[in-house]
């Protein structure tokens, strides 16, 4: 029921362009080279399309594990470190989105690969959840094989709907470089409506995947995006476990936040800061983290959450392997043996009145010290404790026993 439901939902919820504004073209020569021409029954023909003769892009045609090829653009940089993998939103396809990809390559200073999911643009197939978490992980199959790419030196971006593919496989790879969610979702459904639930039918569960991500998190969303609201990118980064300075910008929609300045420039701070990170920096930032982990659980005893007392007034046992035994060492309700319950002082346990105290057996090792009296007394001098565990003896005393 649930894989029904989500593939209903999953026809409402991509658009690709139709037609789609590129196709490709198979060489005629023995190079291999793929090249990219305008189409001609697209009406958008002001996207700018690669040139055949551009040596520094690459357009690769990659299978993935559901049968459907999928187009992707690899752009090269010969001062780039690190590899860019972007995930676009909906609505659009990699013609409309070259020319985009050209001014990250030249500010960033990285290598980019974007890709269409299946059914978009040039690659076959149909669009759906799990078709896109298949093209993401065909696609970083490529870098790894064709290029030698790894993971160390890769950040995914991931804007939209794009941001589901991108915590898919960012959750999957634990020593990732960086994550960019641009105008992200929680989650397919609650873009529709506000709930509080992850149902079964719902799609892209990022809610659920983000805490799952070991490296730093870049979120940018605008305050006035009428499509995905501002409190996904607000409680995506809140949920971050490594999240890094967001960026709220001001007035910003939808689709129109890399217009902005503040866009550009926070994003190259980011890439700066994540070229600077070397192995030492990231292994001393997983003990720091380890170390809080440490500390937020020390208050905590063998994985059951009960709070240690902290004063005799509080009853609470620490822990069911531990129990009864108080934080502070002072306290008089510390006993002397584990077999019997005598208080470490002779101050505490003073009944106000013999009527409502007496021993229940004579074998307890409550027992009276004088067999006058049946119950102890106001006065602690005529009762002493006794452990039942050792030796009988007689309650008598010669010398105080009238």
């Amino acid at each position: 029921m649930g894989c029904m439901c989500s593939t209903l939902a999953s026809k409402f919820a991509f658009f690709p362009p139709s037609p789609p504004t590129y196709k490709i073209l198979h060489p005629e020569t023995n190079d291999g080279k793929l090249t990219v021409v305008a189409s001609p029954s697209s009406t958008t023909t002001s996207f700018p399309l690669p040139h055949a003769d551009d040596n520094s892009l690459d357009v690769l045609l990659i299978d993935n594990k559901r049968g459907s090829k999928i187009v992707a653009f690899y752009l090269r940089n010969p001062y780039a470190r690190l590899t860019l993998l972007y995930s676009h939103g909906n609505a659009a396809d990699l013609g409309q989105l070259y020319d985009l990809f050209v001014q990250l390559k030249v500010a960033l200073r990285v290598n980019l690969i974007g890709y269409d999911y299946s059914g978009y643009g040039a690659s076959t197939g149909k669009p759906s959840e799990e078709n896109t978490y298949a093209d993401i992980e065909a696609v970083y199959e490529c870098l790894e094989t064709e290029y030698g790419v790894s993971q160390e030196d890769l950040i995914l971006y991931g804007q939209s709907v794009g941001s589901g593919p991108t915590l898919h496989l960012a959750s999957k790879l634990p020593r990732l470089r960086g994550v960019v969610l641009h105008s992200a979702i929680l989650s397919g459904l609650r873009v529709v409506c506000h709930v509080k639930f992850t149902f079964c039918f719902d799609i892209y569960k990022n809610i659920n995947k983000i805490k799952n991500v070991k490296c730093p998190v870049l979120v940018i969303h605008g305050t006035e995006d009428d499509i995905v609201n501002w409190l996904h990118g607000n409680g995506l980064w809140e949920m971050a476990r490594d999240p890094y300075e967001p960026l709220w910008i001001k007035g910003g929609g939808h689709c129109n936040l890399e217009l902005y300045p503040d866009y550009i420039r926070h994003l190259c701070r980011f890439i700066q800061e994540m070229e600077n990170i070397t192995t030492e920096i990231r292994l001393k930032k997983i003990r720091q983290n380890m170390h809080v982990l440490k500390r937020s659980c020390a208050s905590h005893c063998c994985r059951i959450k009960v709070c240690r007392p902290k004063c005799p007034e509080c009853s609470i046992p620490k822990c069911v392997k531990c129990s009864w035994r108080p934080k502070c060492s002072s306290c008089c309700w510390k006993p002397k043996c584990s077999s019997c319950w005598k208080p470490k002082c002779s101050s505490c346990w003073k009944p106000k009145c013999s009527s409502c105290w007496k021993p229940s057996c004579i074998k307890c090792c409550w027992r009276p010290k004088s067999l006058k009296c049946a119950g102890p007394s106001c006065c602690i001098s005529c009762f002493q404790w006794r452990c039942c565990v050792g030796g009988t003896q007689s309650g008598l005393d010669r010398r105080q026993d009238g």
